[in-house]
């Protein structure tokens, strides 16, 4: 599962009109996000079961779906779609948004080098 400060929290309604520019925002119901991937709900249930992504609930307990989220998803779906195990194209996708993040704190402590 790829880690997010947010996970496991009740979903409230936006506070300011910023909540929708943030990228782990939980906007997207699973209808929309299914018909925005061009997959089906039981796609992303899949990945919830393989812990590649985890939703967050409203309160009445409906998955709401992250852009950040749907960009794994999506990703996920082309994997498969090209015909990749989904526990092989969950792994890929955890690595590959690891070296991201790893990549991202280099270029971050080699700035903060940079000015010292």
């Amino acid at each position: 599962m790829i880690p997010s400060p947010h996970l496991e929290q009740t979903v409230a309604e936006p506070t300011n009109p910023t909540a929708f520019d943030d990228e782990d925002y939980p906007a997207y119901t699973m209808g929309r996000a299914a018909e925005m991937l061009g997959t089906t709900p039981g796609f992303l249930r899949s990945l919830d079961e393989a812990k590649l992504i985890t939703p967050q609930r409203s309160e009445g307990g409906h998955r709401r779906y992250s852009r950040y989220q749907l960009r794994l998803a999506g990703r996920a779906r082309e994997l498969v779609d090209n015909g990749t195990a989904l526990d092989a194209a969950c792994r890929i996708i955890i690595l590959e948004d690891q070296l991201a993040e790893a990549l991202r704190l280099n270029a971050e402590l080699r700035t903060s080098d940079n000015q010292r």
